[in-house]
């Protein structure tokens, strides 16, 4: 190639970044001075700066490829945040959750559709086409608010997960839905390879990965390392692409692969400046997609085609939630968020318009609503905790649940007065637990996992199940007699309708909550709750307080700085700029003196002889405040006190003191004061 072609493209590519780059920073800018997510952002910017907009980008090729490399590195990160053991305990949500969408949301769309065309084959693509959702922005969104790991977020990523194992078999079906045929040999072969693949993959994770890993941790090299995660990331995801599997599939397989190691925090660490950076560029590259003019004049078509997409997968989507065991709440919620249609539903819509199974028309109509469907997805995951809420709260959705889950609901305590409620049966809730086991308090837990209530059950815990933001539960529960109530759960949403219900039905309850974000705090406090206790700021108080103990600050001082700023709402911690010197008001001074040890040596010249025979403070300005002799500790030793071999020698003075006593105790030298 001549250099001055090579040059000229090397220019085309800088100018496209700065071009995607800068308008994406202006629109993402303004819309979040709006209040409205990123997402949206992005993809406004691709429709501005695309082919269809100003034209400031007219060949989107070099911006998808790496868009992908976006869509690669965001499900690295996610399947590094998941273990092969955390991801056994979700099978359920994988198979069960992600099989009934999968089948249910393909048999609906196609019966419809084929009232609507007659032909049975672009019935079922029409299925395929809308049965996938988009695993980029639902995994962002989960990850940006906190989420992966609440009951909702937990099988919308099973789902998520299954709907990427099915793209083989959409794709292989292809050629059939447009009268090619296909043998089921080939399908079954084709499935057989891609389970290999997944298993060799998985056993990596065993054997090979955490062996490679530690030989190039071993040089040191920074470097090398991040070269090393790269590769396993990007060379996972090529090879399982190119044996028919999805990029995005091979890049959580590679996260998991990694999430075996004792590495993993590093690496994701070390990836995340470039997954924020690409993952821009995805949404980009689907903004790009959208034909302003085109949607103008058929804005009624594709406007129709939204509101069936949402109204069809929302339905399919909370039944499958509920197949897979989750709370009708929780269920309802994922249903809304799963409702856009995926990103590899664009790759099967072109697909199947090269094989004549679509036309033209139907591509553009389909695009479009896509699109869409995307750009209303952040708002509709912002407004599911409260729609989920309302849809639960009918008569007939509580008899429906009530239905599903009675057996689970049976033996209620009948007696309950001056307990503790706890809501949620995580690693927080069963310590406050076990704690109020020891201490001999009542108390009865509610969880919404049914295998764990079973499990606890077994181990005789007092456990129900429940969804704790049913009014009626917490009533069954005892909340109008019960003395405290703990809110220890991953659902921020829910969290806050637990401590307003619990405190209509008892205003006298105390009420103590744990949340993961800092926002949550006020929102909290203003709906009820007595304490919330942010883990963020708990480990920093923790940490200070080591840290002022280790300063020699009097342990009442370190008190009262912790119950300040706790009694605060920690605002001297959460405002920027704001000045923490009032939380000093009561202590005017920073010690200057430090505590220093020294042991004797046997033959030193200081055993067996007195404090006051050595004349210490006089000849080195220290103090010696105890003496640590075996088990024995003698505090405020007397002049008299004579050292013997062994002895460890506290002591106390400033810097130089120190220095100067150290020098005197090893060799009987002292320095001129």
């Amino acid at each position: 190639m001549p250099y001055a072609t090579m040059k000229l493209m090397e220019h085309e590519l800088l100018r496209l970044l700065v071009v995607v780059f800068g308008v994406s920073a202006l629109v993402v800018f303004l819309l979040n001075k709006l209040k409205i997510p990123s997402v949206v952002g992005f993809l406004a910017a691709g429709a501005i700066i695309g082919p269809y907009g100003a034209g400031l980008i007219k060949d989107t090729r070099a911006v998808e490829v790496m868009a992908e490399i976006g869509v690669i590195l965001l499900l690295f990160a996610i399947g590094i945040e998941f273990s092969l053991t955390r991801l056994g305990r979700m099978k359920r949500a994988v198979l069960a959750g992600g099989g009934a969408q999968m089948v249910l949301t393909i048999a609906v769309a196609a019966t419809a559709a084929y009232y609507a065309t007659g032909d049975a084959g672009r019935s079922v693509f029409f299925g395929f086409l809308i049965a996938l959702s988009s695993t980029a922005i639902v995994l962002k969104m989960l990850a940006e608010k906190g989420e992966t790991d609440s009951p909702h977020g937990r099988v919308m990523v099973g789902i998520l997960l299954f709907q990427d194992l099915c793209v083989v078999p959409l794709m292989l079906l292809i050629p059939s839905l447009s009268g090619q045929g296909v043998h089921a040999s080939d399908l079954a072969v084709e499935m057989g390879k891609a389970t290999l693949i997944i298993a060799a993959v998985l056993l990596s994770a065993r054997w090979v990965v955490p062996g490679l890993l530690h030989q190039v941790v071993s040089t040191r090299s920074r470097e090398l390392f991040i070269i090393t995660i790269m590769l396993v990331c990007l060379g996972i995801a090529l090879l399982t692409s190119r044996l028919g599997l999805s990029l995005s599939l091979g890049a959580f397989l590679a996260g998991l692969v990694i999430s075996e190691s004792e590495y993993a925090h590093q690496a994701t660490s070390d990836i995340l400046p470039f997954k924020e950076s690409f993952i821009g560029l995805f949404f980009v590259s689907v903004g790009m997609l959208m034909d302003i003019g085109y949607m103008s004049s058929h804005c009624l078509q594709i406007a129709a085609a939204v509101a069936l997409i949402f109204a069809l997968k929302i339905v399919t989507g909370s039944v499958s939630a509920l197949a897979a065991g989750s709370p009708l709440r929780a269920s309802v919620h994922a249903g809304l968020g799963l409702a856009q249609v995926g990103e590899f539903s664009f790759v099967l819509a072109l697909a199947g318009k090269e094989a004549g199974i679509i036309t033209e028309g139907f591509y553009q109509v389909f695009l479009s609503s896509s699109v869409v469907t995307m750009i209303l997805t952040p708002f509709v995951l912002n407004g599911a905790p409260s729609m989920a809420a309302w849809v639960t709260s009918g008569p007939m959705m509580r008899r429906l649940e009530n239905l599903r889950k009675g057996s689970a609901r049976e033996g209620f305590p009948r007696k309950r007065e001056g307990h503790v409620i706890i809501i949620g049966f995580g690693l927080n809730g069963r310590n406050v637990a076990k704690v109020l086991k020891e201490a001999g308090i009542p108390y009865f837990v509610l969880e919404i996992n049914s295998e764990t209530v079973q499990e606890m059950k077994k181990r005789g815990e007092p456990i129900y199940y429940g969804d704790g933001s049913s009014q009626e539960i917490l009533r069954k529960l005892g909340a109008e007699r019960a003395r405290l109530l703990v809110v220890a759960i991953s659902d921020p949403a829910s969290t806050r309708r637990v401590v307003s219900l619990a405190r209509k039905e008892n205003p006298g309850l105390h009420i103590v909550v744990r949340t993961r974000y800092l926002a949550e705090v006020d929102d909290l406090k203003s709906l009820g709750a007595d304490e919330v206790i942010p883990e963020e700021f708990e480990t920093s108080i923790e940490i200070f307080s080591r840290v002022l103990q280790h300063y020699n600050f009097p342990a009442n001082v370190v008190e009262d700085v912790v119950e300040k700023i706790r009694s605060d709402n920690y605002t001297a911690l959460r405002i920027r700029g704001s000045s923490p010197g009032h939380l000093f008001e009561k202590v005017q001074w920073i010690p200057e003196m430090e505590i220093n040890g020294f042991r004797v040596r046997e033959g030193a010249h200081l055993a067996g002889k007195s404090i006051g025979e050595l004349q210490i403070r006089k000849k080195t300005g220290v103090t010696v405040i105890a003496v640590r002799r075996g088990p024995e500790v003698i505090t405020a030793p007397s002049p008299d006190f004579t050292f013997h071999n062994g002895d460890i020698i506290l002591f106390t003075g400033d810097r130089e003191s120190m220095n100067r006593a150290v020098r005197y105790f090893k060799s009987g030298m002292a320095d001129q004061r």
